[in-house]
């Protein structure tokens, strides 16, 4: 699925000396290292302010915290992302609510978000929390739209996602991070923009929120042994920010790649017979992953649906080529989550995607002959 080792080596002698410049100052824990990469990401990110944290999960509870999602409210999301885009709701002490995804897409879909805010009015609502999945910006303009609408504030879990954009007019795009009230990103070691360990940031434009992401991050405080709140230990090393801020200078080039390698996968396997024009709903035994026009698409994973999912995956093991299912379990069907009342076919794009999908190999340095095998694999199981 994946080889680090392969990036690693491309820029070993740059993160080497970037971590012999952390152990010289002596200084480990937030500090010039830290500050320079939330400059260099805000930046990047097109946007005012960033605040490094411990984790993308810990980016998601304090972006919702510094908000002012309080115990009791709701926050509206996806069934069908990793579980920390739900259990942050929970971990503040709020209700996570969940709307259908868009079977194309998977992200969630505003047209269903729309329609349940319309049917049943609810003053506990306090924040919308999409998800760009798999590198793929959700459909920001409509979100925004209803959180305007419905006085909703809206949170980007942008996890995955660095690098993408939105199209909000045609000569605009917006970069993932730059359109809610704040968003959460990850750079767990898989990400697009990794880190050799674990450590996530919030943006957000708003300078206020900043300061207060900033005090929730440590402890609640302003300044040393100063407490103003309630917050958390959830601060950035320097090692990892020194790590983020070398491989930030290659970025592009990896999405770029990645995209490549996603046109090429899309090559071969149109070239293989294995999918069909008429697209979602065919009778192929492959779907291919669906960009809108909008969305500049980054390809975190280059995801399929696949007939006979399972056992597809069990002969492509036996041949040593990695997979992975994002994700097996929706999270309103996750055991710890059944005080929701949800129940199976409460929500079934999000239940059939679980089903169905497959994520593929996908990394910059993936070779062609690598994506060959791959789907000439493919091909061979279903012959």
């Amino acid at each position: 699925m994946l080889d680090l080792r392969r990036q690693y080596d491309s820029i070993a002698a740059e993160v080497l000396e970037a971590v012999g410049r952390v152990c010289a100052s002596q200084q480990y824990i937030l500090g010039a290292e830290v500050e320079t990469l939330e400059r260099e990401l805000a930046a990047y990110c097109g946007v005012q302010d960033a605040v490094g944290c411990a984790s993308g999960t810990d980016a998601l509870w304090l972006a919702l915290a510094a908000i002012g999602v309080q115990p009791g409210d709701q926050v509206l999301t996806t069934p069908f992302s990793f579980f920390a885009s739900a259990s942050s709701i929970a971990r503040i002490g709020a209700r996570p609510v969940f709307a259908d995804i868009d079977p194309r897409t998977f992200n969630l879909d505003a047209a269903k978000v729309a329609a349940f805010l319309r049917a049943a009015p609810n003053n506990k609502l306090r924040a919308l929390l999409p998800v760009h999945l798999y590198g793929q910006c959700a459909d920001m303009d409509s979100f925004q739209d209803l959180a305007d609408e419905f006085h909703l504030q809206v949170i980007e879990d942008a996890a995955q996602a660095i690098g993408a954009s939105w199209q909000t007019t045609p000569k605009r795009m917006r970069p993932a991070g730059s359109m809610g009230s704040a968003a959460a990103f990850s750079f767990y070691p898989t990400k697009n923009l990794s880190a050799y360990g674990e450590a996530g940031l919030i943006t957000t434009n708003d300078p206020d929120l900043a300061n207060h992401l900033r005090r929730l991050r440590n402890h609640g405080s302003p300044r040393r042994y100063l407490h103003e709140e309630f917050g958390w230990n959830s601060r950035l090393d320097a090692m990892q920010a020194a790590v983020l801020r070398v491989k930030l200078k290659h970025i592009e080039d990896w999405n770029r790649a990645r995209r490549d390698r996603a046109l090429f996968y899309d090559r071969l396997f149109a070239e293989s017979g294995l999918t069909a024009e008429s697209g979602f709903e065919s009778t192929a035994p492959i779907q291919l992953p669906f960009t809108l026009p909008p969305a500049h698409h980054v390809f975190h994973q280059y995801v399929i649906r696949a007939y006979r999912r399972d056992e597809l995956r069990k002969f492509l093991s036996a041949r040593k080529i990695g997979t992975e299912i994002y994700y097996p379990v929706p999270l309103h069907l996750q055991p710890c989550f059944v005080y929701l009342g949800y129940r199976q076919g409460d929500l079934p794009e999000a239940e059939r995607a679980a089903r169905e999908v497959l994520a593929l190999p996908m990394f910059p340095e993936l070779k062609e002959e690598e994506q060959r095998w791959v789907v000439t694999s493919i091909a061979d199981f279903y012959c």
